[in-house]
Order: structure tokens, then C-alpha cells, then sequence
């Protein structure tokens, strides 16, 4: 264990403060191994602390004129900018990515702080004038009040800028719960927002496991819940929060497919499906984790996928030079978790064609590390098959056409995304057209959308109705009302039509 932990206080009315009796758990650096912070455990009351001071910051946040709104959030992009090599550093340390996917995952997040700064054109209303004799009638879009985001670990600054911009901007106010395995990124983005003149109470940070999180969809208070995560997860959120009235979107996790066929080009299908399968070491929840191979596309694309595989660099993130190209997993029970599924898979048949299970890394003995493992012949029963791994481990399954292929991912509880690999037009317009999945991708690897568009999960991928960034976000983070006038005029005769 290092010397000298980091804070990692808790922000409740604007106020910063440690909890020092709280029990904790331990924030590793997954590149080592070693105890970098302790994150406290905040409990029922913390959560009803925040949500109050929540709950009181509202009514003048949401009197507070949109453009104003916008206003803070130009400031938080600048103030994110000039901090975005030490907020890259942070996650790359707690999280175990390399800078590089640090750095990827920041910006995206950017891009929904810049949608947030649009905020006053998503608020229009509409408009009918003489709805009926001398009545006109308008729409208003108006904020629900206190929301709360719940995130996972695999993404420290991407998943939370995805929920608390929009709804803060929307005129919410808001109690960000980020997984305690990586809660410094929240502080540092926290920080930030309080330094960009984020009034008090508008946005409240807290820590803890379970407890804070049932206290958050349970509290009278709290109108909505922004969550991502694992599927059991995301559905007790959803059942949880809905029970007692609340809005919800629940993202959970995914077995996405990647169909390749004989024609596709094989140096950009074999780039885009290393970085789909191993990129961020497999920790996401659009991750190309199975691959289908159709007719001869295996033949085509097989040997050259195995070699860009075996040339991975696998390495510690913690430091600016040398950076690997793939990184730890986030800790030893679920490094543990990825390698006894790897073994599953070779001892129900399959056949490994690189083993991730033999990396070792001779200055960081103590890291949470699995090598880009590449498993053949895998078969629909096996649990390679049916578990989302949520590693660096890509499944490959060999079928004789595409509707084969198509109903083999089709089969899947889950629907995240899927991708195609073709030179064919009619190929890629029946996959796209079939396949049950909320977003594709064509001759795309990772077809995850940029902040305009929804992150559209299907099935058990997702739990809710209104989905995550675009104009969904916007119909999630407020409530619509609709007002109905009229004004007596002499003259105007009967109102309604006889």
C-alpha cells in the first residue's frame, strides 16, 4: 500500500468534506496493484443530505434563464480542456486504461458538454394559434426537479458527462453516486464545476456501494435515475426506481456481434475488430466480443487477425512513456473472473488461437493484467457464449451464410449494437434492416453514437423508455406541459364550432 492516499471527499451544498468514519473500500491502481485511495461508504443519510440540498437549490436553479444555464456549461467545457491531461491521468490511473483510451473517452464526454451549451434551442416550445375560435395553445418543456446518475467504473469521465450536463442545463438539479472502484475522476470533474460557479447545491457528489445506491432510487425526492452498468443491475434499478415513481434509464451490458463476410476488406476489418474486442482491455459495454466469421471470411481474415493479436503491446498505464496499447483489468477478482472464463471455453471444446491467460508483466508483478485472447469454434451453449465478459476476449464462431449469422446474434438476451464487414450494399441493407440490436454498425467496429444521437440499447440492454444523449436525453431531464387560452373577445362568437 502507498503512503499517501488521495482524498476522496464527498460534495454535498456545496460544501466539501471527508468521511472520516464512514467504512470504505479500497481504490486500487490496477497497473500495480497497489491501494491508491480509500473510498468511503456513504450511507442512507449522506444520500438524504444531498438529495435535500438538492431539493433546495431547485426552484431558484430552475427560475434560472436557460441561456444562463448554457452560460456555465461554456465556462465547464474551457475549464475541462485546460484540465484535460490531468483528468486523463487520473482515469488512466484508477482505471487501468491507456492514456490514449483516456483521452478518447474525455473528449466524447466534451461533446456532451457542448451539446448541453444548446441547451435554450432544445427547450422551444409549440405553438398553435386559433386551436379552436380564439383559443391558441403551447407546449412547455419544464425540468423535473432532483436527478440522480449512477455509473460504472469502466468509464470515469465519459458516463457521468453523458448524465449531469443535459440535466443540469435542462434546469435539474443533480447527486452524482459514481462507482466506488473509481470515484477520483468524479471528484476532479466535480471540482471543476464547482470552479466554473456551479451554485450550491445544484450538483452534489457522494460515494457507496449498495446502500447509497437503493437510497437514491428510493428517496421520495428524486424524480429520475441515469444509470450504467451490468444487466441484473441496470433491471433492479429500473424495478427498484419505477416502484416508487421515478423516471429511468438503465443501461445495462451486452454481447455484441460482429458479422464478417467473405468480401470485406481485410487489413480494416482486422484494425476495426482488434480495437472492438481488445480495446479499453474489453471493459465495455460495446465491445465486439464475438465475432462471425461467414464461408471463407475466416480463411480471409483469421491469420491476420491472430498475428495484430499477438502484437499487441500489453502493459502499465500509471505513467506518461512508454504507454502499451492495452492495459490491466479494472481489479484481481475480475481478472480472476475473465481467466476462469477463458478456461471454460477450452475445456468445453473450443480452442484458443492466442492466450491471454500466460501475459506477464515483470515490472508491475502485482497488476491485474489478461493478454488479448482470441477463442475459436465457439459454440452457442458454451459460456463463453452466454456470459458477457466484460475482458479482453473475443469469441469466434463460423457460420455458412448470412441469415445464419443473423439469427445467431438475433438469439442474444441482450442488444447493444451490432456490426457487419462487407463490400456489398445488399448485405449490408439486410443486416442493418434484421438484425435486433439499438445501434449498427457498417464496416464500423464500435458503432457507438456521439452526443446528438441516443445510445439506443435494446432488450436487456437497456431498461426505460427515453435513452441517453440526443433529444431523448432532453425529453428524459424534463416534463412536458401543454397550456390551452383563451382571452374573451367581444364579438368572437361560440367558441367551439356547432
Amino acid at each position: 500500500m502507498t503512503n499517501a492516499l488521495i482524498p476522496c471527499p464527498v460534495l454535498v451544498a456545496g460544501e466539501w468534506r471527508t468521511l472520516a468514519d464512514a467504512p470504505a473500500t479500497p481504490v486500487y491502481n490496477p497497473s500495480t496493484g497497489e491501494v491508491i485511495a480509500e473510498c468511503p461508504l456513504g450511507s442512507a443519510a449522506l444520500v438524504d443530505e444531498a438529495v435535500q440540498a438538492a431539493q433546495a437549490a431547485f426552484p431558484a436553479w430552475a427560475e434560472t434563464p436557460a441561456i444562463e444555464r448554457a452560460r456555465l456549461f461554456f465556462r465547464y467545457r474551457e475549464l475541462v480542456e485546460r484540465n484535460f491531461d490531468r483528468i486523463c491521468a487520473t482515469v488512466s490511473l484508477e482505471h487501468g486504461k491507456t492514456l490514449a483510451e483516456s483521452r478518447g473517452g474525455l473528449h466524447r464526454g466534451i461533446e456532451n458538454i457542448e451539446y448541453a451549451c444548446g441547451v435554450p434551442s432544445f427547450l422551444f416550445g409549440d405553438t398553435l394559434e386559433n386551436l379552436a375560435r380564439a383559443v391558441d395553445c403551447e407546449t412547455l418543456l419544464q425540468p423535473l426537479g432532483v436527478c440522480a446518475g449512477i455509473t460504472p467504473f469502466n468509464f470515469p469521465a465519459m458516463v457521468p458527462l453523458w448524465m449531469f450536463p443535459l440535466a443540469i442545463a435542462c434546469g435539474n438539479t443533480f447527486v452524482l453516486k459514481p462507482s466506488e472502484k473509481v470515484p477520483l475522476t468524479a471528484v476532479l470533474l466535480a471540482e471543476l464545476l464547482v470552479e466554473a460557479g456551479c451554485p450550491k447545491g445544484v450538483f452534489n457528489l457522494v460515494h457507496g456501494g449498495n446502500t447509497a445506491v437503493d437510497a437514491l432510487l428510493t428517496h421520495p425526492l428524486v424524480r429520475a435515475v441515469s444509470f450504467v452498468g451490468s444487466s441484473p443491475v441496470a433491471k433492479h434499478v429500473y424495478e427498484t426506481a419505477t416502484r416508487h415513481g421515478k423516471r429511468v434509464q438503465a443501461n445495462g451490458g451486452a454481447k455484441n456481434y460482429i458479422v464478417v463476410m467473405p468480401d470485406a476488406e481485410v487489413p480494416k476489418t482486422v484494425a476495426a475488430i482488434t480495437n472492438a474486442a481488445f480495446g479499453c482491455a474489453g471493459e465495455r459495454c460495446m465491445a465486439g466480443s464475438t465475432a462471425i466469421a461467414v464461408g471463407s471470411a475466416a480463411d480471409r481474415v483469421l491469420p491476420a487477425l491472430v498475428e495484430a493479436t499477438r502484437a499487441l503491446k500489453v502493459g502499465r498505464t500509471d505513467r506518461p512513456d512508454p504507454q502499451p496499447q492495452m492495459g490491466p483489468v479494472i481489479t484481481a477478482r475480475h481478472r480472476d473472473r475473465v481467466l476462469d472464463l477463458i478456461s471454460s471455453g477450452e475445456r468445453q471444446g473450443a480452442r484458443l488461437l492466442t492466450d491471454g491467460r500466460t501475459v506477464r508483466i515483470p515490472d508491475a508483478p502485482g497488476g491485474f493484467y489478461v493478454g488479448a485472447t482470441i477463442v475459436d469454434g465457439v459454440q452457442p451453449g458454451m459460456t463463453l457464449a452466454q456470459e458477457e465478459v466484460f475482458g479482453p476476449v473475443l469469441n469466434v464462431v463460423h457460420m455458412d451464410d448470412l441469415d445464419r449469422a443473423i439469427a445467431l446474434a438475433n438469439a442474444s438476451a441482450y442488444g447493444n449494437g451490432a456490426s457487419i464487414f462487407t463490400q456489398s450494399g445488399a448485405a449490408a441493407r439486410e443486416f442493418k434492416h434484421r438484425v435486433k440490436a439499438g445501434m449498427i454498425g457498417i464496416n464500423i467496429g464500435v458503432p457507438a453514437t456521439m452526443a446528438m444521437f441516443p445510445f439506443t440499447g435494446w432488450d436487456s440492454s437497456f431498461y426505460g423508455d427515453l435513452h441517453i444523449q440526443g433529444r431523448e436525453a432532453v425529453q428524459f431531464y424534463t416534463q412536458q406541459k401543454v397550456v390551452t387560452t383563451r382571452w374573451p373577445v367581444e364579438g368572437a362568437g361560440d367558441v367551439w364550432k356547432k
